[in-house]
């Protein structure tokens, strides 16, 4: 694509309003908008006008008046596109922006491709690739989190920290160089302990940075909830609270919501998109291919969620079929709370809770992180709690820890517990370090990966438990070998 014509389009919403605008950019933007514009001082010449100045008159197509409105001229390079810029902001109405823009593309100007006037700011090196995407986030932002968001990237803070980090890499790189090549004048001594400072202060800087990005995904995107369990467990009743109408379909036939459906609630600030599936049925009960495809469904929908609100119906307890669908979400990591729902139809005393949370773990026992909460659905008991914990549990899913911390608490770890041996071999831990997120994984470098004993994995999981919580998600570990002669 060319760069160096003009280009147009209308920049305002598609649809009636008192002003609308035509935007144009580019060298002969000037010229174009001569063409069309005729100011109602006729001694004023466009050609001659100011930066940023405007002037009063009638937009033309030829002899035909199109419409009265005013021009503003912006001159390069102090521009959103870094070009020459003019708008003739017009009467709203999409007819006469229609005509206007017509005309012209008449008299030299090319209509804009989607985002061009972006892309032509990033081209010109106005902007750089993050604040571009930025300006996309900012139009489309749903929430005042993702405006914030967009704002903070459109203002160039993220550019701004890269641009730090590099400018210490570079500075300490060429120290380095200058002190191997004139060690007379450039000394070392205390250096490598000065450095290892820097370095760990930018391992924790990108660590943070990455943090912000699985964030910010979230607030452009929402908290994308599934909601899923076995038929008639009260999931669209669940929803249907959450949205305050009866939007999915529910009668007393187990499954028959049929379909998933996605629904977005902001919620203070916070959009949420909730995905309702339909139930789960064991395999020889399955007769049609739409139970089928159902099926096929539910699976995809807790691999596209972030949080999994798995709901068991308080009246049945956790039910073979409820073990499975749990089953799913913790083998693709997801963060996960069991949300008991009728618990209004359980009779209760001062034991009641504990002996049926004990009930659930131990069916449940491999996924123990899990959280839970009681709630009613025809009641909306406890519901708008729910949110609270969504949030708690997205945010410990995204939760990145400096590689620095995690090796402090597993030496601690390894002090008050010596790693396992065989054959008077002992298992040497070397470091950790995490490496994603959803679910949170590590990767711990050992000398003999076969000393690694599943058990002593557990014990160091639990360690960082107890020091960051993780509740609602799953941990992975990875171990990876290293020969001492590698250190």
């Amino acid at each position: 694509m060319l760069v160096n014509d003009t280009i147009a389009a209308i920049a305002t919403g598609m649809g009636n309003a008192g002003v609308g605008i035509i935007r144009i950019s580019g060298k002969n933007a000037v010229e174009v908008a001569s063409k069309v514009f005729r100011p109602a001082n006729e001694e004023k010449k466009i050609e001659s006008m100011k930066s940023y100045t405007a002037a009063f008159g009638q937009v033309y197509d030829g002899d035909k008046e199109l419409d009265e409105g005013i021009l503003l001229l912006m001159r390069a390079p102090h521009t959103y596109t870094c070009e020459d810029v003019c708008e003739l902001q017009c009467h709203g109405g999409m007819v006469v922006l229609r005509n206007v823009l017509a005309a012209v593309i008449k008299n030299g100007a090319r209509l804009a491709e989607p985002g061009e006037f972006t892309k032509r700011a990033f081209l010109n090196g106005r902007i750089d690739l993050s604040q571009a995407e930025s300006v996309m986030d900012l139009i489309s932002a749903k929430n005042d989190f993702a405006v914030k968001s967009s704002l903070m990237q459109l203002r160039g803070d993220l550019k701004n920290q890269i641009i730090d980090m590099r400018e210490q890499i570079l500075y300490n790189v060429a120290f380095i160089e200058s002190a191997l090549d004139d060690p007379e004048h450039y000394s070392l001594d205390g250096y490598p302990q000065k450095l290892q400072t820097i370095v760990d202060k930018l391992g924790d800087n990108v660590d943070k940075l990455l943090q912000t990005f699985d964030n910010g995904r979230i607030l452009k995107e929402g908290i994308k909830t599934v909601i899923v369990g076995k038929p008639n467990a009260g999931k669209s009743s669940l929803l249907n609270m959450f949205l305050g109408e009866n939007r999915a379909i529910v009668t007393d036939i187990a499954g028959t919501t049929r379909d998933a459906i996605d629904t977005e609630i902001v919620h203070n600030g916070k959009e949420y998109v909730f995905i309702d599936t339909a139930g789960l049925r064991r395999k020889n009960k399955i007769k049609e291919e739409l139970e089928r495809y159902s099926i096929i469904r539910t699976v995809s929908a807790v691999e596209r969620a972030d949080v999994v609100l798995m709901v068991i119906d308080a009246t049945e307890g956790v039910t073979e079929q409820d073990a499975k669908i749990a089953g799913i979400a913790h083998e693709r990591g997801k963060g996960v709370i069991i949300v008991v729902n009728k618990w209004d139809a359980i009779e209760k005393n001062d034991k009641t809770m504990r002996e049926y949370e004990a009930k659930i773990r131990q069916v449940l026992s491999y996924m123990p992180y899990a959280e839970i909460m009681y709630v009613s659905a025809m009641t909306g008991q406890r519901l708008p709690k729910l949110y609270d914990m969504i949030d708690m549990v997205i945010e410990n899913q995204t939760l990145r820890i400096a590689t620095g911390v995690l090796n402090e608490i597993m030496t601690e770890a390894v002090a008050m517990q010596q790693p396992p041996s065989d054959k008077g071999k002992r298992l040497k831990l070397y470091y950790i370090t995490q490496v994603a997120v959803k679910p949170p994984t590590f990767v711990i470098f050992v000398n003999d990966k076969e000393l690694m004993h599943f058990s002593y994995t557990r014990y160091l999981e639990n360690k960082i438990r107890e020091a960051f919580g993780f509740r609602g998600t799953s941990l992975k570990f990875f171990i990876r070998e290293r020969k001492e002669k590698d250190q």
